[in-house]
């Protein structure tokens, strides 16, 4: 990767949200980055922050920096009571950024987060089947299916979320 396709990961800053929540295009959109989860579209910097700031331990909300810009968001998560276990939830691209090799490198970093920084033996995540490119990009970096899916109701639809995970 060339110099200028170099990133960091740094954690989040109150200003990173006025920037995080334009990369949403639209309410599809949002809804396959969020599950919901973040509230109704469109998403403001301030709601963005309350839902990301009121977490407790074992919550790593990250951010992916190119030139000391952010490209790239996504948090870790302790999903459960198993401290080897983390989570990737909430991972998002800047648009102008995708399909040039930062997503695979912002998930590897994470990735090496996760096992070296925090000790998890296992990170796990889910991806929407109506998401194609995001599915091929977890599986680029390593993750599997683990044979186990959760259905979500998005308006009118019924989304079908494939569970993945990667070990170390």
């Amino acid at each position: 990767m060339s110099q200028k396709n170099q990133l960091r990961l740094r954690p989040y800053r109150l200003e990173d949200g006025d920037k995080i929540v334009t990369w949403c295009a639209d309410e599809a959109a949002f809804f396959k980055w969020s599950a919901g989860i973040l509230g109704d579209y469109p998403l403001s910097p301030g709601r963005f922050h309350q839902v990301i700031a009121a977490r407790d331990n074992g919550y790593y909300p990250l951010v992916a920096e190119a030139e000391g810009e952010p490209v790239g968001f996504f948090i870790l998560r302790q999903p459960g009571d198993d401290p080897e276990v983390l989570r990737f939830g909430f991972v998002i691209l800047n648009p102008a950024f995708r399909g040039k090799g930062y997503g695979k490198r912002m998930l590897s970093l994470g990735m090496e987060y996760a096992f070296h920084r925090c000790g998890a033996k296992k990170v796990t995540l889910g991806v929407f089947a109506n998401n194609p490119g995001a599915y091929h990009c977890y599986k680029a970096v390593g993750f599997t299916e683990n044979g186990r899916t959760k259905n979500y109701k998005m308006g009118e639809e019924t989304w079908e979320c494939i569970e993945m995970e990667i070990t170390r």
